[in-house]
């Protein structure tokens, strides 16, 4: 072969490899292109925010009664919802101008649902309902409502009526009494749902009444205990929120009853028995419905012991069997509609006809009650009645 024949085969040969090398070179690169990124499963919603829930309490939590029944309806919804809802609390939060600057502040951390758990907080919930119309309010005790505000009460007079029986089957002195905050309706009809348990009893028992113009005051509370006692009283009852008269009726060796609370503690020898609230079915529900949309405003909830939301609890032993049987078949009887407390004949310490025999007090009459029933020594603050 010719040197230029060699040449060129070699030429050729050389030119034949490099061609093969890169076309391999190129099937690699097309081999080990890595594929399309994979396209990211979309991440998963995140977790709706919490539910944001403000409650204002009139008294501090450890009152032992009012507000202390409040706080453990609170905890109840926290430990049913979980982390669906936030709770949060002001306490001690008197009732004037103030309390409507605690529920905006509420309101401005975030809280879409309020509870204002006194009476006197009625006001200042209507003017920040109105200037909030994303927040529902809840009101205890109240009677006005709007188209983002509730009202909700529980029947304390069904408590008080059997706190009654047994103080009419346990008084010596047939004079009973009563230690009372705030002349509003609510407070005299349980003054006088009192009497009326323990006059059905009894019908010669008669009451006295003690004003301390104030929901929390245990000085207060327990002078007006003492003069209750210094008068004849051997058995109290209390429309207050402290335990200072459970204390004071069991280092003066008479009968007391708690009032909202379990208040056994405060007096084992004194106590009779304690008409206990629960809020916790009526704040479950209004959460629930507060979380599916749809929290029913504009009208009020009035729940009693039917509902479960108030009882007679820890009646003493040394209430005789036939007035606890007595009291097991009025709240029965409350339970299923065949009792009513407010029944004639009644009438007021005037001796004015209030109810005819067999007649059943309506609404407007219950809710508006400005007078004391036969029985009751004196007037209602204000009234002349």
């Amino acid at each position: 072969m010719s040197k230029l024949l060699k040449g060129t085969v070699l030429k050729m040969v050389a030119l034949s490899a490099i061609s093969i090398a890169t076309l391999s070179a190129c099937g690699k690169k097309e081999e080990a292109a890595p594929a399309p990124a994979a396209v990211p499963a979309a991440e998963a919603p995140a977790a709706a925010d919490p539910l944001k829930i403000g409650f204002v309490y009139v008294s501090p939590i450890g009152d032992g009664g009012w507000t202390y029944q409040h706080d453990l309806g609170r905890k109840a919804v926290q430990d049913k919802f979980g982390d669906k809802v936030e709770t949060t609390f002001v306490e001690s939060v008197a009732e004037g101008p103030d309390a409507e600057r605690v529920m905006r502040d509420l309101a401005a951390q975030g809280n879409k649902l309020l509870f204002a758990t006194s009476f006197g907080y009625q006001e200042f919930v209507q003017k920040a309902a109105a200037d909030l119309p994303e927040v529902n309010f809840q009101h205890a005790t109240g009677y006005k409502q709007a188209p983002n505000s509730a009202t909700y009460d529980t029947k304390t007079f069904e408590g008080a009526y059997l706190a009654g029986i047994v103080a009419g089957g346990m008084t010596k002195t047939k004079t009973i009494g009563v230690v009372a905050s705030v002349p509003i309706p609510e407070v005299v009809r349980n003054i006088n749902s009192f009497v009326l348990g323990a006059q059905s009893v009894d019908p010669d028992i008669k009451a006295k009444v003690v004003w301390v113009n104030e929901w929390f005051s245990p000085p207060k509370e327990a002078e007006a205990a003492t003069s209750l006692i210094n008068g004849g009283v051997d058995v109290l009852y209390q429309n207050t929120n402290s335990p200072a008269v459970m204390k004071t009726a069991e280092e003066r060796g008479v009968y007391a009853f708690g009032k909202d609370g379990d208040m056994s503690a405060f007096g084992p020898k004194a106590h009779l028995g304690s008409a206990v609230i629960d809020w916790s079915p009526y704040y479950i529900k209004v959460t629930e419905d507060a979380l599916n949309g749809k929290v029913e405003n504009g009208q009020n909830f009035w729940w009693g012991v039917k509902e479960g939301a108030i009882d007679l609890v820890k009646i003493s032993e040394e209430v005789p069997q036939e007035i606890k049987d007595k009291v097991a078949q009025v709240r029965q009887g409350l339970k299923d509609g065949t009792f009513q407390i407010w029944k004639g004949p009644i009438k007021d310490n005037k001796g004015n006809e209030l109810l005819a025999d067999g007649q059943v007090a309506d609404l407007p009459f219950i809710t508006s009650i400005k007078f004391y029933v036969d029985g009751v020594e004196g007037n209602v603050p204000g009234t002349g009645n």
